[in-house]
């Protein structure tokens, strides 16, 4: 996760005070890299988690959403009558697109650990991701429109079930097996589901906090970061997409921290940082 590279104790203790949650024991006098990964994170967990400027620019999202997907029915009608006759649908993302981590996210802080698989799985099988503020307004506009709802994430498999009951929970429209598609033996790539969904379907929106949540093309940081493709794609993307901000993590910060141990990880985020030092 992007953020500072000094650990400073101090700072996660005012944020799990301000969180609610439980502080830990101690406070390791020299962190790991893992621990000091995590202190990148806190000042972007803590706007997702607790701020109101957060709440705002997902409602914002949303309110665009609706007003896309408004243009884009009357588009839709419009080739119906011209013997159009596929069904509307919306493809929506699920991690911090409809569903609000932040909690696993402070918990993980909180241990001065970052995210893994056991305790991410741990995390979905507890069903307690909230709605993310205008999600479930919006999406209940899409099915009374007469949209048909896809929810395309990259959580696995083995998570789907749990995934499935967590979204019915908060009341969204279409949280089924049938709606409801998990990650798949290709991987994270949503380029196939998509297709499936084009097969029959039209498209008339889609919604994530990733540009790959709309073409697996933005996988590709390395030319400004990516931010050659987004001018590339202006028109489309300002036609049939909403991204919501996610400041926690994503394929920004992936480009930047690569794969590997956290070591590597963090030795990295240090370069990246040290080429601006004089």
């Amino acid at each position: 996760m992007s953020g500072r590279q000094i650990w400073i104790p101090i700072s996660v203790a005012l944020f799990i005070a301000c969180s609610g949650t439980q502080p830990v024991a101690t406070t390791p006098a020299t962190p790991d890299d893992r621990a000091v990964l995590a202190q990148h994170a806190v000042d972007a967990v803590l706007w997702q988690h607790t701020s109101s400027e957060a709440r705002m620019a997902f409602l914002q999202a949303y309110e665009l959403a609706a007003l896309k997907l408004e243009a884009n029915l009357a588009r839709h009608a419009e080739r119906r009558a011209a013997g159009l006759v596929r069904t509307p649908a919306v493809i929506v993302d699920v991690d911090e697109t409809v569903l609000d981590n932040s909690l696993y996210e402070v918990e993980r802080i909180a241990m001065h650990t970052t995210y893994d698989s056991a305790s991410w799985a741990a995390w979905v099988l507890r069903q307690e991701a909230v709605a993310i503020p205008g999600a479930l307004e919006f999406l209940q506009l899409a099915e009374r429109r007469g949209c048909t709802i896809f929810y395309l994430t990259n959580r696995s498999q083995a998570e789907c079930k749990a995934t499935v009951y967590n979204l019915r929970a908060k009341g969204f429209p279409m949280a089924d097996e049938d709606h409801v598609w998990c990650m798949e033996a290709s991987g994270s790539d949503k380029t196939a589901r998509r297709a499936r969904v084009a097969s029959s379907y039209d498209i008339v929106l889609l919604v994530g906090d990733q540009l790959r949540d709309f073409d697996e093309r933005f996988k590709d940081r390395n030319a400004d970061y990516g931010r050659e493709l987004v001018s590339a794609y202006a028109d489309t993307l300002q036609r049939y997409f909403v991204l919501l901000p996610n400041p926690m993590y994503g394929t920004w910060r992936d480009h930047l921290s690569g794969k590997g141990t956290d070591a590597e990880k963090a030795a990295r985020i240090r370069l990246f940082f040290s080429e601006f030092q004089h």
